[in-house]
């Protein structure tokens, strides 16, 4: 192994079940290993399903992560499986990845000038059951913008508007969006990395 790899403990390398580019890129910055095994799970069904028992933000973004973590462990008996979500709430309304450009450009509309919250929680499982877990949260606040600004943010983003929730990423043109952010980066990006490592170390898992 490499130097950089002397911070995983684990025999074999972390799954992550995950396709999110930006958190394989959070965990091998951080010196990790990663396997990216993709899981199958209907995540609004199953984001449904507990807002409507009136879980908090939290709460759901735990459960989603758990979910994946959980339909992935199984196969792969021993090994440790990380899985991740992600809550955006504005007032009261949760977010969730535009479908396209045009409704990239309605969510960020929506948030214009007002403060959101976003929600990372993480879940470890081994062996079908979960043996750790965590969250963190950030406030953003988005400036005022016109609807010319929104569109043409929107088309020079690309891809990146719709990858993710709430119409934008924080590590590209998404920051031109705000005036100020409160919070951990990894929280914003997805995966709250000093909570996670943390529950690595509990583990034995890194040092």
């Amino acid at each position: 192994m490499s130097g950089r790899a002397t911070f995983w403990r684990g025999d074999a390398p972390l799954i992550l079940a995950s396709g999110s580019a930006t958190r394989l890129q959070l965990l091998e910055a951080a010196g990790l290993p990663v396997e990216v095994i993709r899981p199958d799970v209907d995540e609004r069904a199953v984001e449904a399903e507990f807002i409507a028992m009136g879980c908090p933000p939290a709460g759901v973004a735990a459960a989603l992560a758990e979910a994946k973590a959980l339909s992935v462990s199984p196969r792969y008996s021993g090994r440790i499986v990380l899985a991740a979500d992600q809550m955006l709430i504005c007032e009261g309304r949760p977010f969730h990845k535009p479908e396209d450009a045009a409704a990239a450009i309605r969510q960020v509309a929506m948030l214009a000038g007002r403060s959101h919250e976003l929600t990372s929680a993480f879940a470890l499982a081994r062996s079908g059951q979960i043996v750790g877990r965590g969250s963190s949260s950030a406030t953003l606040a988005m400036r005022p913008l016109t609807p010319e600004f929104i569109e043409g943010y929107v088309t020079a983003a690309g891809p990146a508007a719709t990858s993710s929730v709430g119409g934008y990423q924080l590590e590209g043109l998404g920051i031109h969006l705000f005036e100020a952010i409160e919070g951990d980066h990894s929280t914003i990006l997805g995966l709250p990395m000093l909570t996670l490592l943390a529950a690595l170390r509990s583990l034995d898992l890194a040092r």
